[in-house]
């Protein structure tokens, strides 16, 4: 597709490498928890269903510094959860899973991005949930709504047993996790 249509010009998304090595994206950036949404998956009855779920509320900030280099995190709010399902989400919230009374966030911190494509970063940090902390490594996508507005999407696999949520009786649930979150930040 061109970048005329009609006679009209689209405006292109920037390249993010070029708005971060340049300067133009450096400085404070708040998460907008109208515009930013996350959520898990988790196969379950061996495979035949997927149980969705998500956390209502989200904080964060990232910081970009003059010379390309990314950091932020992210705060998921683990009493916020819901699956739609009373019984299930007190379950989610116990011991066996993110143990809310003694955890009551899960946190994702991103140590370092840097770009990985015109419209891509490449993430790595760590995912602390239930009281255990794991290196990840991702990769987001951006979309620049404006000069002060950028929308992140990524998707994180994670092992649940590497944060001790392993129960499963007789193997119902699977272990592998899937995590997407769509982080709108505005420079503040």
């Amino acid at each position: 597709m061109s970048d005329q249509d009609d006679g009209a010009v689209r405006a292109a998304n920037p390249d993010v490498a070029e708005l971060m090595s340049g300067g133009a994206a450096a400085g404070h950036w708040v998460l907008d928890p109208g515009g930013s949404s996350a959520e898990f998956a988790v196969k379950h009855f061996w495979g035949a269903i997927t149980v969705h779920g998500s956390f209502g509320t989200i904080t964060g900030e990232a910081t970009v510094g003059q010379g390309g280099t990314a950091t932020g995190w992210l705060n998921l709010d683990a009493s916020s959860l819901s699956t739609r399902n009373k019984q299930r989400d007190q379950h989610l919230r116990s011991a066996d899973f993110f143990d809310v009374e003694h955890h009551p966030r899960v946190v994702i911190t991103v140590t370092a991005a840097s770009p990985a494509g015109p419209d891509a970063l490449a993430c790595q940090g760590t995912l602390e949930a239930a009281g255990h902390e794991q290196p990840i490594e991702f990769t987001a996508t951006v979309d620049v709504d404006s000069e002060n507005a950028a929308v992140l999407h990524a998707e994180i696999e994670v092992d649940r047993t590497k944060f001790a949520m392993t129960w499963s009786p007789m193997r119902v649930a699977a272990f592998p996790a899937r995590g997407t979150v769509v982080a709108r930040f505005v420079r503040s």
